[in-house]
């Protein structure tokens, strides 16, 4: 396959499966009913939950200057801020550029080498990483009882054991694999764990680590938060248990990497999730809809301040200097 169409394919695939899932959320429940849960909608929560988001993206800025310092490089906290949500704007057009944009911007108004500002996003992503593992795994444990009575109902438990003993027996495959293997596949992902194994270290041999420490938990507990109270914003979905706030957040934040910006996976991963506890199909797509475009409505109007006043402040930083 050629450089030209892989990149094609990277661009239009996520934006082809965030087209044909807005179509499926839609075809679930009609566009007036969807509007009717928009209009009906306790807005003083939906504000709450942007709010919150709004707080973890400030964390997300400050927490860079922890990373950036260290390499001795001073990040001036309105260009990281601008910086943050540009970023999150521009993936809703290219998955991922957003990452490469952010560092640019820092390269550009701040002077921190291209290569030396991505590296820093590659480690924050890493702490995010380990911080959703964190969270995943917290909910295996929480939740344990019903997610063994829900598969025991559905499957048979043999079943289960056996297809847990086979997926352990593949995963030791695999790390046997890799370990011993000169391949290229093997040498890739041999290098993509040594990256991710010195991007948790890096974090541990910081000056601020506690403080930076301190922030990524903030900003995962303002994702979780801001998802909790918004659910407050429906009253089919006010009440709903804790088991179901956790694993659809779980399922939505896994969306997100699918297409741009979530569009159209974001309300079906919810639905999904939501459907394992029986919650009705109509305000589960509609809870969806309005955490997804309340978030995004953020995103656009503060990523687009954001594009248009960072060449502005930095013209009157230069000015003063």
């Amino acid at each position: 396959m050629s450089t030209k169409l892989k990149s094609i394919l990277k661009l239009t695939l996520p934006l082809a499966l965030g087209v044909a899932l807005v179509w499926y959320s839609i075809a679930q429940i009609s566009l007036p009913t969807l509007l009717e849960y928009f209009k009906g909608a306790e807005y003083t929560w939906i504000g709450f939950g942007v709010v919150l988001g709004i707080l973890s993206h400030l964390s997300r800025a400050y927490r860079w200057k922890f990373m950036v310092e260290p390499m001795g490089y001073h990040l001036r906290l309105p260009n990281s801020i601008m910086s943050v949500f540009a970023a999150y704007l521009i993936n809703y057009t290219i998955p991922r550029a957003g990452e490469i944009s952010r560092a640019s911007i820092i390269t550009n108004y701040e002077g921190v080498p291209f290569e030396k500002a991505f590296g820093t996003i590659v480690a924050e992503r890493v702490a995010d990483m380990v911080v959703m593992a964190v969270i995943i795994v917290s909910t295996l444990f929480l939740e344990f009882d019903f997610i063994y009575t829900f598969f025991s109902e559905r499957f048979d438990p043999g079943k289960i054991i056996g297809g847990l003993v086979v997926l352990i027996l593949l995963f030791a495959g695999v790390v046997l694999f890799v370990r011993q293997s000169q391949t290229g596949i093997a040498k890739r992902i041999k290098a993509f764990l040594q990256g991710l194994v010195e991007g948790i270290l890096s974090i541990f041999r910081m000056k601020q680590k506690w403080a930076f420490i301190f922030h990524t938990i903030f900003i995962w507990v303002m994702y979780l938060m801001m998802f909790y109270v918004t659910s407050f914003s429906l009253e089919e979905t006010a009440n709903i248990p804790l088991a179901a706030i956790l694993i659809g957040f779980i399922s939505a934040s896994f969306s997100i990497a699918a297409t741009n910006g979530g569009i159209g996976a974001y309300p079906v991963a919810i639905f999904a999730a939501f459907a394992l506890f029986g919650i009705a199909k109509e305000p589960s797509i509609a809870f969806g809809w309005i955490m997804w475009s309340s978030q995004t409505l953020m995103i656009i109007l503060l990523g687009g301040l954001s594009l248009v006043f960072l060449p502005i402040f930095n013209r009157k930083s230069k000015r003063k200097t």
